[in-house]
């Protein structure tokens, strides 16, 4: 053969039923989001219903990574199946059904009102003075959307957003717990 001869035409053989693949696992990722979504609502139990939640928002992750945004895709996975459902978990746990009732409910009641009040100004006064008074970096504009770029904002930029949803989320499950007490007592 000659050096500028072209090489023969390769046969490529077609992986069978390759054609199949991808609609196959949009319509897997579509039925995981619709069945669990499906068993979220309509089951009776709490335990069944946050498994429910997990599995569709496992199917979102999936419908989301299909749309070839696999940032997204992640931070579904960490932040509604890592957070979301294992707080929600932790939180049904957490609750005792079989407490018995105090007699003096009321006093003490009051009490950890306050005291939750005096906590909460305590907590809103320091980080609003953080906020303010604190000597923070201007924040480098990032022009492209790449998964790195957007790991530096959230790291560095919006680092204290983070920490502000992190205790949002615990103040909102002491208060789901704290709810959930004195309904039972009442009933």
């Amino acid at each position: 053969m000659s050096p500028t001869a072209p090489l023969p035409p390769t046969t490529v053989i077609p992986f069978p039923g390759s054609e199949y693949i991808l609609p196959a696992l949009f319509l897997l990722f579509v039925a995981t989001t619709v069945g669990g979504a499906l068993l979220a609502v309509f089951s009776a139990r709490i335990t069944h219903s946050v498994c429910g939640l997990a599995l569709a928002c496992l199917g979102l992750a999936g419908l989301y990574y299909f749309l070839n945004s696999p940032f997204l895709a992640l931070m579904e996975i960490l932040i509604y199946v890592g957070a979301v459902c294992i707080t929600i978990v932790f939180a049904v746990m957490l609750a005792e059904p079989n407490e018995p009732a105090s007699n003096d409910t009321r006093s003490r009641s009051l009490l950890w009102t306050l005291a939750g009040a005096v906590i909460s100004v305590a907590i809103f006064w320091g980080l609003a003075r953080l906020g303010v008074l604190g000597d923070w970096p201007t924040p480098v504009l990032q022009k492209d959307g790449s998964v790195q770029a957007i790991g530096v904002s959230l790291l560095t930029t919006y680092s204290m957003a983070f920490e502000v949803i992190s205790l949002v989320l615990l103040v909102a499950i002491l208060g789901a717990l704290a709810i959930a007490r004195i309904g039972r007592h009442q009933a």
